[in-house]
């Protein structure tokens, strides 16, 4: 029987994971808010909980899981953006929903089951809300609905925080309406010129954190199995979900995790710093997609991940090795179980990219190939990363000048490149007769072999004649 452990924020421990129903393995995950490009800090959760998903339908079959991530598509953010641009609010979220499901498709995501957008719920949250009034956990005020904290005696459980503690660290906003400078707002009111619908306490519109609520309960019932999301929205949207579903009478997740937040180069990505950009910044800048996922995974998601450039370069360089050692094989027809082993193990990427990298030191390309697929690996990025190391071997050699018209042909780059890297695989299989043998001809071929951490490397000398080359196989 397979065991899977994974961190529950609201224990603070590691736990056996037991689904409510082994038949419907059932997950949350707080999506974005569609107003512009997707950040690389949004990322990160989705690629985290992606492999999640991944690793669930391989545990208990791709048709017994159901994962939810909405699309927040009603908020000031957005109205903000709108009034700024002269654009209409529809045309702005879905644009940028687009946007979003593009940039994550190229890193690799699977799209979830569902995907529900905020405005196809505004009955589910208006029925919520009148529940709460009703049970005495909500109240109305000046055209606003609250949610009563001081009702729910548990508050601040997710996030283990004081209520003096609370009120300091959420920038509370200050209305004399409220009751409780804790108390969220659940719905308010809407001006003419912003997107509003009737309801029982005139036309308004939703507060954050009950669309999160209500789509869940929609869509996985009063009792679902996994909520993840950034470290950044435990508390408050986290500690508010829990809080407005429980006074409903919901019981809600069962797990609750969060990925750490992310730095560049050691730094808070800030605008004011100049290391702030997109996913799509990224990809335009011919970084692969598989790239980012790569970097994105190689630090487990519950530390802190620093984006530099000297990771991106590495991620790259394996991936190139991995995909050189797969590209003329068929992937194993299943993952082997020691491979997969860590991701049981609250998903620790860093111990199952190094089971990737002894199958291939070991040449076991195949089951590499399959262990590559399973994480999300799906050769997206193999041409490109390919064609790149092929020129930049074939730029180091500089061996342009030397076969003049003859380089009209491609062969010559990829004869050097495939040599090197049967070199390199030669020496990881410890095979230190057959690599010797292999140097020996390519020095005859006056090219002069070197090995380093990121690879062979090749350097003509004066004797160096591309004809000899064509003697290899």
């Amino acid at each position: 029987m397979t065991t899977l452990k994974l961190y529950n924020t609201k224990t603070r421990s590691k736990e056996v994971f037991q689904p409510i129903d082994p038949e419907n393995v059932r997950m949350y995950v707080c999506g974005p808010t569609v107003y512009d490009r997707a950040h690389l800090g949004n990322a990160r959760p989705v690629i985290v909980f992606d492999v999640l998903y991944r690793l669930l339908r391989h545990v208990y079959g791709a048709e017994h899981v159901t994962y939810v991530r909405n699309f927040t598509d009603v908020d000031d953010k957005i109205n903000a953006r709108a009034a700024e641009s002269g654009r209409p609010i529809g045309e702005i979220t879905a644009e940028t929903t687009q946007w979003f499901l593009d940039d994550m498709a190229e890193v690799g995501a699977l799209e979830p089951t569902a995907m529900p957008r905020a405005t196809q719920y505004i009955a589910q949250m208006v029925a919520m809300i009148e529940d709460l009034i009703a049970k005495g956990h909500a109240y109305e005020a000046e055209g606003h609905v609250l949610f009563a904290v001081e009702s729910y005696a548990e508050y601040g459980a997710l996030s283990g925080r004081s209520v003096d503690d609370m009120i300091a660290g959420a920038r509370v906003e200050v209305a004399p309406y409220k009751r409780n400078p804790m108390d969220f707002v659940l719905w308010k009111p809407s001006s003419e010129d912003l997107p509003g619908w009737d309801s029982p306490w005139g036309r308004g519109r939703p507060g954050w954190h009950i669309e999160c609520s209500a789509m869940a309960r929609d869509l996985l019932g009063e009792r679902f199995d996994i909520h993840g999301g950034g470290i950044d929205l435990q508390f408050p949207h986290h500690e508010n979900e829990i809080a407005q579903s429980r006074c409903a009478g919901h019981g809600f997740a069962n797990v609750w995790m969060h990925n750490e937040m992310l730095q560049v180069e050691g730094k808070k990505m800030s605008k004011s710093l100049g290391n702030f950009f997109t996913v799509r910044d990224l990809l335009d800048q011919g970084v692969p997609g598989e790239v980012i996922r790569f970097v994105m995974l190689s630090t487990h998601y519950r530390k802190p991940m620093d984006w530099t450039d000297e990771k991106r370069a590495q991620a790259k360089h394996r991936l190139t090795r991995w995909y050189r050692a797969t590209q003329s094989v068929e992937a194993a027809p299943t993952v082997d179980s020691k491979v997969v082993a860590p991701l049981l193990d609250d998903l620790n990427t860093v111990a199952f990219f190094k089971n990737l990298n002894d199958l291939c030191v070991a040449g076991r390309f195949a089951e590499l190939k399959a262990g590559m697929e399973f994480i999300g690996f799906t050769g997206e990025s193999a041409e490109a990363l390919l064609e790149e190391a092929k020129r930049m071997l074939f730029e180091a050699v500089d061996v342009t000048e030397l076969l003049g018209e003859t380089l009209e042909s491609a062969d010559p780059k990829v004869k050097i490149g495939s040599l090197l890297h049967r070199w390199q695989s030669l020496r990881e299989a410890k095979d230190w007769a057959a690599a010797d043998e292999l140097k020996a001809q390519l020095e005859e071929a006056g090219l002069k072999l070197s090995a380093s951490k990121d690879g062979p490397n090749a350097e003509t000398t004066d004797t160096f004649d591309p004809a000899k080359l064509e003697a290899l196989k």
